[in-house]
């Protein structure tokens, strides 16, 4: 008997029904390239430092970190995270100096620089899932629709996990004729979506190309891939140096801290911004994400060991996605900054700023957060000597419970 898919292999069946947004694994042509990559080994991509993947440690206590009632609490706003209201008309003007940064929650970056508009990691979409119904859900509300932003040269991806690399968001960014920019093998899944191979941009690390008047370099990050139920370590992960005729900026993607950052920084550095993972970190994946004054670290590093440029913290604020309070890393980043000297940014969602001129500054997660502890001032006291610090547990904006 023959009919339409009698004839298919069970391995092509089982792709078939592959759920959209899991993707596409690389085959032919992109995979015998990912095959000849210095940073692919032992059929996976390596990290530049050796690196725990997944959760390490016990299952049991990872798990009773996240059930105990009271850390659950902590982990989301007591009150509505204010969003810019004027988003689209601030971005009708040009910048003045020449950069503009507009944070659009958690690593969603929009950069308008020398004249030319890139788009990191955009997530538009409800929940960071392979499923609409299920999965870590926004805490606020995009700054503005996506058409709303006006054309767009190219969009970099830093990798291809949900929180970076979302279905509905590249489906519709695919119809605008943008360039995409993406780290070696994620290029697969933009082409299941419907992004022409011509549109696509697909680099290893410290490989580069140009868009418009654009250097975009995919350079080293500490981390891993995967979106399907077996992640077997076919695309790669990176951050992003991108530079123009006046300016250079960094994103980092997610990553752990490594020494590579200083190696980044002598080959492309110094930056005017960089923008920089602070969030979602834990104890237990210490390897592949960075907290805050790692984070910190990471920026100095960049700069060539001192304060220089502007930090701008992400991947923080818009998903709850680790053990820690949802207010710690805006506030754990400012102590880390404030002790380096180093300028920071803290932006509420949506809201222009050039790190050329005035930065936004207030703690605006202040009177949205439950009691919050502060443990890097027991380890590491700001300012103050140990012996004057306050108790274990103050509010997010300072005052003692």
């Amino acid at each position: 008997m023959t009919g339409t898919g009698s004839d298919r292999s069970p391995r092509a069946r089982l792709r078939a029904l592959r759920p959209e947004s899991f993707g596409a694994e690389p085959a032919g042509a992109r995979l015998a390239r990912i095959r000849r990559s210095p940073n692919y080994a032992e059929g996976i991509f390596q990290n530049p430092e050796q690196a725990h993947r997944g959760p390490s440690g016990s299952a049991v206590e990872l798990a009773k970190v996240y059930f105990d009632k009271e850390g659950r609490s902590r982990r989301a706003p007591t009150g509505t995270i204010p969003v810019h209201p004027t988003t689209v008309a601030d971005l009708a003007r040009p910048p003045a100096t020449g950069l503009r940064l507009t944070w659009m929650g958690h690593s969603g970056v929009l950069a308008e620089i020398d004249g030319h508009r890139v788009l990191f990691d955009p997530v538009w979409g409800e929940r960071c899932s392979p499923f609409p119904f299920v999965g870590p859900k926004r805490l606020h509300p995009v700054p503005a629709p996506l058409a709303a932003l006006g054309p767009v040269d190219v969009v970099v991806i830093s990798h291809d996990h949900y929180d970076h690399l979302d279905l509905p968001t590249i489906k519709e960014l695919a119809a605008t004729g943008t360039v995409f920019a993406v780290p070696l093998g994620v290029g697969a899944h933009l082409e299941r979506w419907g992004v022409p191979a011509s549109r696509l941009r697909e680099l290893d690390w410290n490989e580069s190309t140009e868009v418009g008047g654009l250097l975009l370099t995919a350079t080293p990050a500490r981390h891993f891939c995967g979106r399907g139920v077996r992640n077997r370590q076919l695309t790669l992960w990176a951050s992003w140096v991108v530079a123009g005729p006046e300016h250079r900026i960094f994103h980092s993607g997610d990553t752990g801290y490594f020494p590579g950052f200083k190696e980044i920084g002598a080959a492309h550095g110094p930056f005017d911004a960089t923008m920089i993972q602070i969030g979602a970190y834990s104890e237990f994946w210490t390897d592949i994400h960075m907290t805050p004054e790692e984070g910190t670290q990471a920026h100095l590093d960049l700069q060539g060991g001192g304060p220089a440029g502007v930090l701008l913290p992400i991947h923080w604020g818009t998903f709850n996605l680790a053990p820690h309070p949802w207010a710690e890393p805006g506030e754990w980043t400012r102590d880390a900054a404030d002790e380096a000297g180093q300028a920071v940014a803290f932006p509420k969602p949506g809201e222009p700023f050039e790190p050329g001129g005035p930065l936004p500054s207030d703690s605006w997660w202040h009177g949205l957060s439950r009691p919050l502890a502060h443990p890097w001032r027991e380890t590491r006291p700001v300012g103050v000597p140990t012996e004057a610090l306050t108790p274990d547990l103050d509010l997010a904006d300072g005052r003692p419970t």
